[in-house]
């Protein structure tokens, strides 16, 4: 697999496991709040701590999931 920190970083997966489908599972519903969480997270730090284009995608990334959780649990 080709490097990739900001849709599958290797050192949040453990087998064939990532960290985030983890957190996922064990929060349930709370999980889109989690998210949004690190997307603040990640637009405060940008420009503070290595690369600022990379802290926004990653910010970007968790709002797109928090969207997905969302969206996934008004089908239900």
């Amino acid at each position: 697999m080709m490097h990739d920190p900001v849709n599958h970083p290797a050192h949040y997966t453990s087998g064939d496991i990532e960290c985030i489908d983890a957190i996922e599972a064990a929060l349930g519903r709370g999980f889109a709040a989690y998210c949004r969480g690190n997307a603040m997270k990640y637009l405060w730090r940008a420009g503070l701590k290595n690369d600022p284009a990379e802290d926004l995608l990653k910010a970007a990334w968790y709002c797109e999931r928090a969207a997905k959780t969302l969206n996934n649990e008004e089908e239900l």
